[in-house]
């Protein structure tokens, strides 16, 4: 019997997906965690007063871009006010901003900005999504809530099979090796630590290999003090790229 949205156990559901497209209906159905699904509800009923007459998404945030990528950027989850009202990973706020202007200087976005899930950007061989799909409180998701999101993030990793992870920040590069671990890649121990720049590659089921980068999250609160530039986030997207090419001409 399927379990409930409202079920701890109903992400289990993402296992059997075909595809993306099935991936994307299940996910957005779910409702397993109460503070996220609280949280989230609220702030699409309050909104923002610059938003005060939009219709907020308020619900989890399917993984958005190329299907067949190459790359992926691995962030947080969504803000309460960017994706959580746009319904689109790093949409409609200053750390998408900052972001797609990036893929789109490297030449992995067809315009430089993301305002709404219906403005015509799309991406070519790369992919934005995240560990946990809604917006938590202080954008700050608990352990458990990590956990109980995995299997969206492990499923969606199965199904796109990049060679290149872009890992924006700590918590999304402990969360994905958790999810990698837990797909049963060789994760060594101790953990490869977060740095900015650090570049880390494992091996994984099935000969896959996997490359991780990591950069410093484009939040705020380092691209507004100049702990992250566009040229150090540039430079990561083109080393990812680089990278990807090669995997690509492997036989």
């Amino acid at each position: 019997m399927r379990p409930s949205p409202d079920d701890p156990t109903y992400p289990v559901l993402a296992g059997a997906a075909a595809d993306l497209d099935e991936l994307d209906a299940l996910l957005v159905e779910c409702r397993a965690c109460p503070r996220l699904v609280a949280w989230r509800e609220q702030v699409g009923e309050t909104r923002r007063a610059a938003f005060r007459t939009e219709t907020y998404w308020a619900r989890p945030v399917p993984g958005f871009g190329d299907p067949g990528a190459r790359i992926v950027v691995v962030g947080l989850a969504p803000a309460a006010h960017g994706a959580n009202r746009t319904g689109r990973m790093f949409t409609g706020d200053r750390s998408g901003d900052f972001l797609f202007a990036a893929m789109h200087r490297t030449g992995l976005a067809s315009r430089p900005t993301s305002v709404s899930a219906g403005d015509g950007l799309t991406l070519t061989g790369i992919r934005v999504t995240a560990p946990v799909r809604c917006a938590p409180p202080d954008n700050a998701p608990t352990p458990t809530e990590r956990r109980t999101c995995g299997p969206w993030l492990a499923r969606e990793l199965e199904l796109v099979a990049p060679d290149v992870a872009v890992v924006l920040g700590a918590f999304g590069w402990q969360a994905l090796l958790t999810t990698l671990a837990e797909q049963g890649w060789d994760v060594p121990r101790p953990r490869p630590r977060f740095t900015h720049g650090a570049e880390v590659r494992l091996a994984g089921p099935a000969g896959r290999v996997l490359t991780l980068l990591g950069c410093f999250h484009v939040s705020q609160q380092n691209t507004f003090t100049g702990r992250l530039t566009e040229p150090m986030l540039d430079a990561v997207l083109l080393r990812a790229r680089e990278i990807a090419a090669t995997a690509a001409d492997r036989p």
